[in-house]
């Protein structure tokens, strides 16, 4: 397994719109440990998105069983995933690994059902809801050229930059919590 370099704002090729995967075969699964290995790689990272190593496939993998309180489906790895059903609105604190340096208060929809496929091409279907559901939004957009920072209400009063503190007694840094 490879950790792979990742584009980062202004890079253009985040602005691409990903094609669907077409071939569930031995060198998608090395590329999908690939993609992992780099997702844990990552500070704090929940999820990933195929477009942020420039392959622009719509492929994502979340995971937010380390957060506490969460409701979640374990580790997840969606290709071609599509929203068939949202309701409700949220408003919460994203970050990205495509956009190291900053935060932002994004709006998404409080519950999700989507549709996707497996590593071997079989059908999947959740129904999702809070940090999940905003979770798997913010990585679907990758897939479709958007990063966070392009659904902030206002980047005057819902972009932050993000700070890095040490926490009291252990001396290690660490990025503000998004």
């Amino acid at each position: 397994m490879a950790v792979l370099d990742i584009l980062t704002l202004p890079d253009e090729r985040l602005k691409r719109v990903s094609a669907p995967v077409e071939r569930f075969d031995g060198e998608l699964h090395a590329f999908l440990d690939d993609l992992e290995a780099t997702r844990r790689a990552g500070p704090a990272a929940v999820g990933i998105a195929a477009p942020q190593v420039n392959r622009h496939q719509r492929i994502l993998i979340v995971d937010v069983s380390s957060r506490r309180k969460t409701t979640h489906h374990g580790h997840l790895i969606l290709i071609n995933p599509e929203i068939v059903h949202w309701e409700g609105f949220e408003t919460g604190r994203e970050g990205c690994l495509s956009v190291p340096d900053y935060t932002g208060n994004v709006i998404r929809a409080s519950h999700i059902q989507i549709k996707a496929r497996d590593p071997d091409g079989n059908p999947l279907e959740f129904e999702m809801a809070g940090f999940e559901a905003r979770a798997v939004q913010h990585e679907m957009d990758h897939l479709d050229g958007l990063l966070f920072i392009d659904r902030l209400v206002s980047r005057r009063t819902d972009l932050f930059r993000r700070k890095v503190y040490r926490r009291a007694g252990d001396g290690e840094a660490t990025p503000e919590a998004g």
